[in-house]
């Protein structure tokens, strides 16, 4: 994971859209989504997760969703 991925991750939900790791890899070509949202989740942002069911398959997959702002 790099910056530039946390930025594309964050400036996604910031514009009120969800995101799941197909999308993130097609996004940013970021293979650690759960990582990204694990340090946004530490600098203050409210993000929270949706399990969604597979299409394909059996299981399930996490959709992430930003809550609200860092507060200042």
């Amino acid at each position: 994971m790099n910056n530039t991925q946390l930025k594309e991750v964050l400036d996604h939900l910031q514009q009120g859209k969800t995101i799941s790791q197909a999308e993130a890899i097609e996004l940013c070509d970021c293979y650690r989504l759960s990582a990204v949202i694990d340090r946004l989740r530490k600098q203050g942002f409210d993000i929270v997760t949706h399990n969604e069911k597979n299409l394909n398959s059996k299981g399930t997959h996490a959709r992430y969703e930003l809550i609200s702002e860092v507060k200042s």
